[in-house]
């Protein structure tokens, strides 16, 4: 597809590559970013690949590309689709990795390149495709969400007056108020996170990234942060994202890590953070292990501890997505490099992990579970990994374990409710020196390092209590 700017002049299919005419330098960057569908093959005379971040790919006179000139990409599409996008077959839907997979291979680059034009927030949510065009996809789908959400923000109508109405002897919050007031928070949250997703985009290289979780004195090792991965985002409702630090597909170990209650895409800093911490940690690890780590934010959490985190419901419907996006990995991941690939869940994470397995298999070789209320399962052997290979995290103060095993443990009797910390689980328990329920992934602590020694394999090395 070929989004035309005033100024520029079409040239027929057959021709050779389709040049744009820009009269201006600020039309060469607004044509960059409007053919975005080409880049796979124009982007590799700017960058080798449609850049880690687009001010990579713009360096006419240190232009930049603004929000408005991604809402225009955006219009620009839809009016595209309308001419051009009927000869394009249909994106699989409700389809195995491996069919997805199936799909696009079959299509020529040329049609690769118009699907993450014309179709990118469909195109980056395939499991099963390869990272690489995932990221492709989800990184157009994020610039133009973000232009659209600081846009709607910008031109937010004024507060509705009153704030308070009267309802019989009471005063009662406008209705029209309210509506406003949860667009408007909705807005800026949104934002937050896809600010704190675009630093990680810009913290690649840095050893020593943003984290407020480091102790005083602390001094990172290993190497900088390598390339981010976006597969899969989406701002609506409370959001999702799903962000790899390394190429899963190239990796010897990857570890998907599954958050729990509260999470949002505004909150996405912390997991953000735990991600880094532990790629950090398993990269250092004796031999120089490749690694990825890989934020899982790809299901609706509950947002409160009672009463929805009370709930199954959101594990049920999470556990299935999960273990789609486990066989993507190994679906897209190259036969070259080893494929060991363990599963971090934390707190209602680790209901989401046994309600996937309850449900069908999980397709990892390791699970790493913290902070757990109970799993929906009984047994270590219940969670399809191999035997001894299901690991358990309880830090001294993390109250979660005892008050929430009621509600997720594995009832055996009137009284009795089996979660991983309890011996006849059969989970083998990790030793920790964090305090609370939500460390364990700090810098430099005994917890995080045995998580990566699960990571990389160094099973004899992971001390136990």
């Amino acid at each position: 597809p070929v989004v035309l700017l005033p100024g520029q002049e079409y040239e027929q299919p057959g021709s050779g590559r389709t040049p744009f005419v820009t009269t201006t330098p600020k039309e060469q960057a607004q044509g960059y970013a409007d053919r975005i569908g080409d880049a796979l093959k124009d982007a590799t005379e700017a960058d080798g690949k449609y850049a880690r971040t687009l001010g990579k790919l713009i360096t006419v006179a240190d232009l930049s590309v603004t929000k408005e000139d991604w809402s225009d990409a955006e219009q620009d599409r839809g009016d595209v689709k309308k001419t051009v996008g009927d000869h394009l077959r249909g994106i699989p839907e409700d389809k195995s990795p491996k069919e997805n997979a199936a799909w696009w291979k079959s299509l020529s680059k040329e049609e690769r390149a118009e699907y993450i034009s014309l179709y990118p927030a469909a195109v980056g949510k395939l499991d099963g495709l390869p990272a690489e065009d995932r990221d492709e996809a989800n990184r157009v789908w994020f610039n133009e969400q973000r232009a659209k959400y600081q846009t709607e923000l910008d031109n937010l109508p004024p507060e509705p007056k009153p704030k308070y109405m009267a309802a019989g002897r009471v005063m009662v919050l406008n209705p029209e108020w309210t509506e406003w007031d949860k667009h408007k928070k909705h807005l800026q949250s949104s934002l937050n996170g896809m600010k704190r997703i675009q630093m990680r985009f810009d913290d690649t290289g840095k050893v020593d990234a943003f984290d407020n979780t480091r102790p005083s004195g602390y001094k990172p090792t290993g190497s900088g942060l390598p390339p981010a991965y976006l597969l899969d985002f989406d701002p609506e409702k409370n959001g999702r994202a799903i962000i790899a630090n390394g190429n899963p597909d190239t990796a010897d170990h990857t570890a998907v890590m599954v958050g729990g209650t509260n999470g949002t895409l505004g909150g996405i800093n912390k997991p953000v953070i735990a991600g880094t911490n532990l790629w950090q940690a398993a990269s250092a690890m004796p031999g120089e292990p490749k690694v990825s780590t890989i934020t899982w934010h790809g299901y609706d959490a509950p947002q409160s501890f009672f009463p929805e985190a009370i709930k199954d419901k959101y594990a049920d419907k999470g556990g299935p997505d999960l273990n789609q996006f486990l066989s993507g990995l190994h679906v897209s991941h190259a036969p070259s490099a080893n494929d060991h690939l363990s599963v971090q869940a934390q707190s209602y994470g680790t209901v989401v992990v046994g309600s996937a397995a309850r449900q069908g298999t999980l397709e990892a070789d390791d699970v790493m579970l913290s902070g757990s209320p109970g799993v929906q399962v009984g047994r270590a052997k219940d969670l399809d990994v191999p035997e001894g290979h299901v690991w358990n995290q309880k830090a001294e103060g993390d109250w979660v374990p005892k008050w929430g095993a009621p509600t997720h443990g594995h009832h055996e009797g009137l009284t009795q409710f089996i979660t991983p910390s309890d011996p006849i689980f059969g989970a083998k328990q990790m030793a920790t020196d964090t305090h609370g329920h939500g460390n364990y992934w700090l810098a430099g602590s005994e917890s995080l390092e045995n998580q990566a020694r699960v990571v990389v394999g160094r099973y004899d090395e992971v001390r136990l209590k």
